[in-house]
């Protein structure tokens, strides 16, 4: 006994913790007072529908600017059928029933401004109509008030969220029971649980029509930023690669540099003190240059990238990449203009890495059309284009030109080399993408 009231006791000044029961209860009323009781009455005007759709959008513009009022019209509407519904109690005539039809009328179009006051103000009105209607009417709720609550339940729910649903539900039930509990005697016809049953399907569907709409949002709200991500990714790892690629380029000819300023000096008999010092000179900035190089571009370059055995490719090599393509069904040609010569290493890989993503493009979403690569050496630069014809198919191919990440790489790498580039549908169908490299003049030392 003495080790249970020592273990049932609590230390002086602890709260005693709190049941799950307790807690729930607290919860529910503190929705409860949020949601029907904090700010009932605020202002909350209904929105006009948005005439985007693809019904609304395809009508005249005099037509859609009405079509946005449609949910206030069908308020209206919802309105006087309740006004319809008060006109069955056939004993109030004259005043009363003009009365009886306000109050009908009066909650619904409330809903329009303040939906949680247009509740408390159907519920409000169910004794009022009582009392001026026929007392041997469907107890406790007349015909109208029937009606307008119907529909205020409805409209409230769409207005608001579930939980706000589920607790006038509660409510009505609630009254309905109590009038009929306390205040029924002499009537047989009670109308609680019809109404209850109905309100019940009513304000089920409009929690499932919420609950479609929350999922619809959030698989868009998904959609949009996987594809975000993915064209992010996909822009990362080509800026990546470009990066390693420039690096390759850039530290194999710093390393030339670097070699060729070292040995220089040996090939010459004698050489002056101010040539040793000037080679030495270059070798130090070429070093210096390439260790910046490496640091700068290394925080992109992946961890298990290895450097190529091979060389990079180079426009000479397009014909073995032409002849997979024609292997792969698309028919290319290629032609050649102006005068043929070596060009930087970083402008031969870039025009290949182009080419062949124009080529695959036209690959996939042009299969089985002609392409034509044109390269022209000009003076100051080179000018590639590459177009293809439209797909044989066109109802079993659907083009979708520029929805891919291939027309950023390339820009991507144009604009590394400061050149232009335009991409866009050709006149016959096809699609065509025109690219100039600037290259800058050499000048013979001789």
């Amino acid at each position: 006994m003495t080790e249970m009231t020592q273990t049932q006791t609590m230390p002086p000044g602890e709260v005693t913790p709190r049941s799950p029961e307790f807690r729930l209860a607290v919860g529910a009323l503190r929705g409860l007072w949020q949601d029907l009781f904090h700010d009932a009455f605020a202002y909350r005007p209904l929105p006009r529908m948005r005439v985007d759709g693809p019904l609304v959008g395809r009508l005249p513009g005099h037509l859609r600017a009405r079509a946005a009022w449609t949910p206030h019209a069908a308020v209206g509407l919802a309105g006087l059928l309740a006004v319809a519904f008060a006109g069955i109690d056939t004993d109030a005539t004259g005043t009363p029933g003009l009365f009886l039809a306000l109050l009908a009328l009066a909650p619904v179009l409330l809903t329009l401004v303040r939906p949680v006051g247009a509740f408390w103000a159907s519920l409000a009105a169910a004794p009022v109509a009582v009392s001026f209607g026929d007392p041997w009417s469907d107890w406790p709720w007349p015909p109208g008030a029937l009606a307008a609550h119907l529909v205020v339940l409805t409209v409230v729910a769409l207005r608001t969220r579930p939980r706000t649903a589920a607790w006038m539900w509660v409510l009505t039930a609630v009254y309905g029971l109590a009038a009929e509990t306390f205040f029924g005697g002499g009537h047989y016809d009670t109308n609680t649980a019809p109404l209850l049953s109905v309100s019940a399907l009513a304000l089920l569907a409009v929690t499932v029509l919420h609950i479609r709409r929350a999922a619809q949002r959030e698989v868009t709200a998904q959609q949009s930023e996987t594809a975000q991500e993915r064209s992010r990714r996909t822009l990362l790892e080509e800026r990546s690669t470009i990066a390693r690629e420039l690096h390759d380029v850039v530290a194999h000819h710093m390393s030339v540099v670097a070699i060729q300023a070292e040995a220089a000096p040996y090939r010459v008999e004698n050489p002056p003190p101010e040539l040793e010092k000037a080679f030495a000179t270059i070798r130090e900035n070429a070093v210096a240059a390439l260790t910046e190089l490496r640091r700068v571009l290394g925080v992109v370059r992946a961890e298990d990238y290895e450097a190529p055995d091979a060389p990079q490719p180079v426009l000479a090599d397009l014909d073995g990449l032409l002849g997979n393509v024609r292997d792969a069904g698309l028919a290319v040609e290629k032609v050649v203009t102006g005068g043929v010569r070596e060009l930087p290493q970083g402008v031969e890989l870039s025009a290949y890495r182009i080419v062949q993503e124009a080529l695959s493009n036209a690959l996939r979403y042009a299969p089985g059309a002609t392409a034509r690569v044109e390269i022209g050496y000009v003076l100051g630069g080179l000018g590639l284009r590459v177009v293809n014809g439209p797909a044989p198919g066109p109802a079993l191919v659907k083009a979708t030109h520029g929805a891919g990440h291939g027309i950023t790489g390339m820009r991507e790498r144009v604009t590394m080399l400061d050149g232009e580039m335009t991409a866009g549908p050709a006149p016959d169908g096809g699609y065509e993408v025109t690219v100039f490299l600037p290259v800058p003049a050499t000048v013979d030392p001789a």
